[in-house]
């Protein structure tokens, strides 16, 4: 018997821009819940909720080292050998790190957005979309998907002026 593509991929739900909504009261961007489960109900990709774990809904900014743990005990815990994490872009890359030396022989795919699903012009659905595809095809190790563009987890940067991921440079 097959498995289906999604069988062996799990979403891990941490945070970021990609999750984020206005709230008109305080005037501010936070969470109340995560977006991923309308968004692939939107893109019609037919992965079950109960493969979307919320692990945390925090700004990466505000992401300590216990709570990178945190992430990594899901990756680690998670039977599932594809694992798609949403995370915010500020520190996406340093929690790529922080699982790529820990070597779980997993495909790992980090994603999220520069504008809040939630709001017009935002970036999020199409790199949700990316990532669960590229996460089928790639390797075991960690990767960020950004912009239409996977990067292994340690040749990449953010470009905070043209707001884009880009590769570094050798």
């Amino acid at each position: 018997m097959n498995q289906e593509p999604f069988d062996q991929i799990r979403i891990l739900v941490t945070g970021g821009t990609i999750d984020k909504t206005y709230s008109p009261v305080e005037g501010v961007l936070g969470f109340s819940r995560t977006h991923v489960i309308a968004m692939l109900q939107q893109g019609r990709v037919p992965v079950p909720e109960a493969k979307v774990e919320t692990v945390l809904l925090k700004d990466s900014l505000e992401m300590t080292d216990a709570d990178r743990d945190e992430i990594l005990r899901a990756c680690t815990t998670a039977r599932e050998s594809r694992l798609l994490i949403t995370h915010g872009t500020d520190t996406m890359i340093l929690t790529a790190a922080h699982l790529a030396r820990a070597d779980l022989g997993k495909t790992i795919v980090l994603v999220g957005a520069m504008v809040p699903y939630t709001f017009s012009n935002s970036d999020g659905l199409f790199n949700l979309g990316f990532a669960l595809a590229c996460l089928q095809l790639l390797a075991p190790s960690v990767y960020v998907c950004m912009n239409g563009r996977v990067f292994p987890w340690d040749k990449v940067c953010k470009n905070r002026q043209a707001g884009r991921f880009e590769t570094t440079n050798p």
